[in-house]
């Protein structure tokens, strides 16, 4: 249930509101915006839902009450009208300028970090990714440097003043690279890990929320749902590609699943080509396609040498390409009305 108010409701009126509620047996998430504050009611009532509306749509500070029919609410569209912004430190992600993130996918050593890391600053890119825990398909495979590889990170990050995002794959880790990393990347694999998510939503560090490649967006937004529940709203959603019939590519973008994301919800979404296509030379007209689609940003990922990368070597970008990419892209992000 969504409590609409104006935005100059008084402290006793809001309170008025949420007492009701917390007594109808619902967990309150409140969310103020410049015109309205929406108060959430999450839970299973223990009274007729249609009733409680009637009773709060009496009260004579509100606007309006919404039953949320959708299995998600904190990140229903329907809970923040206007669309959510992410910010962490000085960069916006959900508003009019496009974020890129960029980096290699795994984290091999100081020296491959650093000059990705100044190809990536040199281009406007504001955050730096690398995978310092890797989630593998194969148990034989490069399963990243762990702890070393998020001390690289780090000291890239003071040396170049960029920010930090790195995947975490065990609710025992989001402490240790929480103090690492500026976002937390929950991968394709981790998706339904619902005792990560949950973890990842207590640690209040912004989010990027992959899809799973066989999830569909209900299921996606189920899992934002989990974080958020929590008390997390630093939400970012990155649709990476689905597995479908098509083998050419290592998956398909689902270039339908950003304006369907941004019908249904109002968290700020991205996209992350590389995995998407699996094959580098496909990467800058899918990137290009994703911002056209209306994404507030890219996950790419970048190699000095990508024939000797330990991992994901075939869709990563060398330095020049990615350099070319992103003054391309300026172009396409001012056709749809934005800046990179």
């Amino acid at each position: 249930m969504l409590v609409i108010l104006n935005a100059k409701a008084s402290e006793k009126e809001v309170k008025e509101v949420t007492s009701r509620l917390e007594a109808w047996g619902y967990k309150i998430h409140i969310s103020k915006g410049v015109e309205k504050i929406v108060i959430g009611g999450v839970g299973v009532p223990e009274v007729n839902e249609l009733e409680c509306a009637d009773v709060l749509r009496s009260l004579p500070f509100v606007e309006d009450v919404l039953i949320i029919v959708k299995p998600y609410h904190l990140v229903a569209r329907e809970f923040r009208p206007e669309g959510s912004v992410v910010k962490v430190d000085d960069v916006e992600i959900g508003g009019p300028k496009i974020v890129v993130m960029a980096g290699p996918c795994s984290v091999e050593s100081y020296e491959q970090v650093l000059e990705t890391a100044k190809a990536v600053k040199q281009a406007g890119g504001r955050i730096l990714r690398g995978g310092a825990f890797k989630p593998s398909t194969s148990p034989y495979s490069f399963q990243g440097l762990g702890e070393e590889g998020l001390k690289i990170l780090y000291q890239v990050k003071k040396e170049l003043g960029l920010l930090v995002v790195t995947e975490v794959m065990d609710p025992r880790d989001v402490e240790l690279v929480s103090q690492y990393a500026d976002i937390l990347q929950i991968g394709t694999r981790n998706m339904h890990n619902f005792r990560l998510l949950s973890e990842v939503g207590k640690s209040q560090k912004p989010v990027v929320l992959k899809r799973g490649f066989g999830a569909t967006i209900e299921e996606w937004l189920l899992a934002a749902e989990y974080i958020a529940k929590e008390g997390n709203p630093n939400i970012i959603l990155c649709e990476r590609g689905i597995r479908t019939f098509e083998p050419f590519t290592r998956f398909t973008l689902d270039i339908n699943a950003i304006p369907a994301v941004k019908e249904l919800s109002h968290l700020p979404i991205i996209a992350d080509p590389s995995h998407g296509t699996g094959r580098w030379k496909i990467v800058p007209a899918v990137a290009k396609a994703a911002i056209a689609a209306g994404a507030d940003g890219l996950l790419i990922e970048v190699h000095p040498h990508p024939e000797q990368a330990l991992k994901d070597g075939p869709q990563s970008l060398r330095i020049e390409n990615f350099l070319s990419l992103m003054e391309e892209l300026k172009a396409v992000a001012q056709a749809v009305g934005r800046t990179l």
